[in-house]
């Protein structure tokens, strides 16, 4: 079914590679029209060329960036009907409790958790505004479930994500916006493939977790954020969306 997000108007953030890359052209293949956000401008402006867009350059963990990244969608397309909060970082500093500093700590914490309370705090009142919307933020499979091979911060934040995305969701569920929260399993990103290159074991350990026997692919997840963006998921709200090629309910995976 095309024309899914036909006349919508779509902010993605971390827009320009992973998750977020292959969600601005499946929103834009549906009918949207998506406002690229992200700190890599070339890229960025390159993409909303590509897709008939519009690029802002954005630092999510900073308020006047976000402010300005919606008041921005708004202003030029005249509302907001669907913001994927995606952006996030996953960096090497961030391992163990025992390894990992405070200034690691706050980093991780303010891209990936603060960022989505600015972006949900900037885009809830055009929605309510405008009467509804579909924001969907992007949490974790960890989230969920523990690890042994720990990243403290990256873990905590997402399920920051997932808390904050099930209070939010239950708080406006009645004026019409929905809040979801898309928990992806290991997905064939750069952020991915960094950890494979640098720590091959270590990546390697979580393929044999995953029952499918592999790793999830960006266009994957993004056709899961393309029915939480869209009125097929209209009665969904507050709601953990896992896509994980069943890593959650796995207890052994075949062999």
């Amino acid at each position: 079914m095309a024309g899914r997000l036909e006349s919508k108007v779509a902010v993605v953030t971390g827009g320009c590679s992973g998750i977020g890359l292959a969600t601005v052209r499946r929103f834009a293949q549906e009918g949207a029209t998506v406002v690229v956000a992200d700190l890599a401008d070339d890229a960025g402006e390159a993409l909303a060329d590509e897709v008939g867009g519009l690029f802002v350059h954005t630092d999510v963990a900073d308020k006047t960036d976000v402010d300005r990244l919606f008041a921005s969608a708004r202003d030029t397309y005249g509302r907001v009907d669907v913001a994927f909060n995606n952006a996030g970082i996953s960096p090497p500093e961030d391992d163990s409790i025992l390894d990992t500093d405070l200034e690691a700590w706050k980093r991780v914490q303010d891209v990936n958790l603060t960022s989505v309370y600015l972006c949900c705090k900037a885009v809830i009142p055009i929605m309510l505004e405008q009467g509804g919307g579909s924001i969907v933020n992007t949490a974790s499979f960890v989230a969920v479930m523990g690890a042994a091979t720990s990243q403290i911060s990256y873990s905590a934040s997402k399920g920051g994500v997932l808390s904050m995305t099930r209070e939010l969701g239950v708080q406006f569920a009645r004026q019409g916006v929905r809040v979801n929260a898309l928990c992806p399993g290991p997905v064939n990103t750069p952020l991915l493939q960094e950890l494979f290159a640098s720590d091959p074991d270590r990546a390697a350990r979580r393929l044999v977790h995953v029952p499918m026997g592999r790793f999830g692919e960006p266009e994957e997840m993004a056709n899961a954020v393309l029915f939480l963006a869209s009125d097929e998921s209209s009665f969904m709200t507050a709601s953990t969306f896992l896509v994980d090629g069943g890593i959650s309910g796995a207890y052994v995976t075949p062999l």
